[in-house]
């Protein structure tokens, strides 16, 4: 297994455990190339913080990778209201952008 992953699941559930601990994580699933697991990081990240706009849009992207187009979809639809909410203008931009391919791929 992937060390830095190793490393991060050992700190699951203990003092440091939050939401910057699941994106990180989510984020070294992604890259591992398992993105049901990063979703899953994703979504436990913005479980634990509503508010977390990188969280929203890399759930969406973990999401569209593991071929979830209608949930990665939702996630970058409620990321771009976070987003907008919290004044993040590039985040929006690009969940924005992401979202529209989707749409795209699924009308087409």
């Amino acid at each position: 297994m992937n060390p830095r992953i190793e490393s991060l699941e050992k700190m699951l559930n203990g003092p440091r455990d939050g939401a910057l601990l699941r994106f990180s994580l989510g984020n070294e699933y992604l890259k591992a190339d398992d993105p049901a697991k990063a979703a899953k990081c994703f979504q436990e990240a913005v479980d634990r913080d509503k508010h977390y706009s990188a969280a929203w849009k890399a759930l969406g992207k973990a999401l569209a990778e593991a071929g979830q187009h209608i949930e990665a979809l939702a996630a970058y639809e409620y990321g771009i209201v976070i987003a907008e909410t919290k004044g993040d203008i590039q985040a929006a931009k690009e969940m924005t952008v992401f979202a529209k391919r989707i749409r795209n791929a699924l009308a087409g």
